[in-house]
């Protein structure tokens, strides 16, 4: 029997098995992808000094986690479709939102880990409780695991859910369709330049195009378009030049260096359509079994989902380690404080999206930002500064 199984080797699993580690606590994570390489893990985050930075402090990290920081990259900027510069905030070196790529974040992680705590090329086809709380994990590849404790860190779709909730995510009604530009300050300046030195964001209702300055030159572009789930499926993302052109139509009379994000993307188009799991989302305690990040909580970007699900990692670590001998104890010291504050980043996301792509965008927005929006539920912890509202 494994006493603390975790399913996903995102952050949040990563997290909770380094915390646990931190207090000679064994776990074992196991992860569907077949190699820590597998693919390509995002672009740029920008880590909060209230939730991520904390989380990193309990995994003993912190140090590590300075010295990947990419300097410069809290700056933030709106910018109209005629790419005229509406708010322009340069990054003050404070270190509330400090950015990391998230594939040097998750290798940080990794690196910490004994060798052999994440089982890679693993995953789940099957879940059934035993009793008892213990519950029988299967695997693709035919093996199957028993375990004291399950932890459902797998994401959005997550296997491990349906244990505890018949919750499932539902399309928000935005689409977010992404590609790259590689050394633009050369290849693309007037691009580069438009993005400026951090986040940049040109919105008006219902869409935008969206970037972020990552190291070595790279421009990570995300286009937002309202459209029904049908319209997004109705691209032909296999034909990169009509799929280019049907997106960039939606930009007609935008300032060419905007819409050159999307044009000279050199990466095929990806789209990713925006999910999010019912405000509020909670279940009653059921025995040996939690779920944390995205698979708990699943929310429209906000710059909170990494940091949250690092967050949940460590406070049901440092909850095992402090309830020793009562599992039991320890998730439901866990899970009360976590459906508060994922309810209150909710709310939060669900403000700044309207604030990025309602009626008023996107001044509403720059009103927040210069502190006079008059909008009743501002965004608090969640704070949309520093390019926060990529996936």
């Amino acid at each position: 029997m494994t006493p603390i199984t975790i399913i996903g080797a995102g952050l949040g699993g990563l997290t909770l098995a380094r915390v646990l580690h931190v207090h000679g606590i064994a776990s074992t994570v196991y992860e569907a992808d077949a190699s820590a390489d597998a693919r390509t893990q995002g672009g740029m985050l920008d880590i909060h000094d209230h939730n991520g930075q904390l989380a990193l402090k309990e995994a003993g990290l912190f140090d590590e986690f300075r010295r990947i920081i990419h300097e410069g990259g809290e700056a933030m900027r709106v910018l109209d479709p005629r790419g005229a510069v509406l708010f322009d905030e340069p990054d003050n070196g404070g270190g509330r939102r400090p950015e990391v790529h998230r594939g040097e974040l998750r290798r940080l992680l990794l690196d910490s880990l004994p060798a052999g705590t994440v089982q890679w090329g693993h995953k789940v086809t099957a879940v059934h409780a035993l009793g008892d709380g213990r519950h029988a994990v299967t695997f693709a590849n035919g093996s199957t695991v028993t375990t004291s404790l399950l932890v459902g860190a797998d994401g959005a779709w997550s296997r491990i859910r349906p244990l505890l909730s018949d919750a499932r995510p539902e399309y928000v009604g935005i689409s977010f369709i992404e590609t790259y530009l590689f050394n633009a300050d050369a290849r693309h300046p007037a691009s580069a330049k438009a993005v400026g030195g951090g986040a940049m964001l040109a919105l008006t209702p219902g869409k935008g195009i969206q970037a972020h300055r990552e190291t070595n030159g790279v421009l990570h572009t995300y286009v937002a378009l309202t459209r029904p789930r049908e319209w997004i499926a109705g691209i032909d993302f296999a034909n990169p030049k009509a799929a280019k052109a049907r997106v960039a139509a939606e930009f007609d009379g935008w300032a060419p260096a905007l819409t050159a994000l999307i044009t000279d993307g050199e990466r095929d188009l990806v789209p990713r359509t925006i999910h999010t799991l019912p405000p509020g989302h909670r279940w009653e305690r059921v025995p040996g079994v939690t779920l944390l990040g995205d698979a708990a909580h699943l929310m429209p970007p906000s710059g909170e989902g990494a940091n949250l699900a690092m967050y949940d990692g460590a406070e049901l670590g440092k909850a095992i380690a402090a309830h020793r001998g009562d599992l039991e104890a320890a998730l439901a010291e866990y899970e009360e404080p976590m459906f508060t504050r994922s309810a209150n980043e909710a709310a939060d996301a669900e403000t700044l999206h309207r604030l990025c792509f309602g009626d008023n965008a996107p001044h509403g927005l720059i009103d927040f930002f210069t502190g006079s929006a008059s909008t009743s539920a501002p965004p608090t912890a969640g704070d949309a500064r520093g390019g926060s509202i990529r996936p």
